[in-house]
């Protein structure tokens, strides 16, 4: 075999491991490096302020309750005909992929508190089977709920006062928002379409590794 037949196999072996490595070294790395979800709000300063409701046990639950862990949070009604049904039975499968994980909460704020009282939010809850301790649902004043919704969530949340159907009063997100451990939120989903919900699962998983 001529000398330069010889240098252009030993050439294309080499580039042929060097691609290799450099691939290998780039997939290590981007499965260890967190995805860069965005930071909502002004200037990323823009953080989720504290608040005082009821669980499905009746518990008062506070912002020092969830402190450091990573939030889920819609909002919803329990006599609701329309989003509602279908939204909770895909939080269901964001509560499923991670049920155990005391890093990981959900919380699900109603807009109707005069009917959706703590007994009433129980009973919703056991369609579920969901872990009162990581699943909250929670009940309150209405207006310090709306505002929440408004102020530290960035979504709406309101009174339909043009509604005809006297079962459906009210105006609400259909979003589930992702809020990290400092409080920030770091994304919005469609709670009804299921490739936003799987978009969820994804970036719960990159927010886990972020200040692990």
């Amino acid at each position: 075999m001529s000398k330069p037949k010889k240098n252009t196999i030993f050439l294309t072996a080499f580039f042929i491991l060097l691609s290799a490595g450099f691939m290998t070294y780039y997939y290590k790395v981007s499965k260890e490096q967190p995805k860069q979800l965005p930071i909502y709000g002004e200037g990323g300063s823009h953080k989720v302020r504290d608040f005082s409701f009821l669980d499905q046990e009746g518990n008062i639950i506070t912002g020092k309750d969830v402190d450091g862990k990573i939030r889920i949070v819609e909002y919803f009604f329990t006599t609701c005909k329309g989003i509602c049904p279908k939204m909770n039975e895909n939080m269901s499968l964001v509560y499923k992929a991670f049920r155990g994980n005391p890093d990981v909460i959900i919380l699900s704020h109603t807009v109707d508190p005069k009917k959706d009282t703590v007994e009433a939010m129980k009973a919703y809850s056991l369609r579920f089977d969901a872990d009162p301790s990581q699943w909250l649902f929670l009940t309150g004043d209405k207006k310090e709920l709306y505002d929440m919704a408004r102020y530290s969530y960035l979504v709406t949340a309101a009174d339909d006062t043009g509604a005809v159907d006297i079962n459906v009063d009210f105006i609400h997100t259909d979003r589930f928002i992702l809020v990290d451990r400092l409080g920030r939120i770091r994304g919005q989903y469609e709670g009804t379409n299921s490739g936003d919900v799987q978009q969820l699962i994804g970036d719960i998983k990159e927010l886990l590794k972020e200040n692990a």
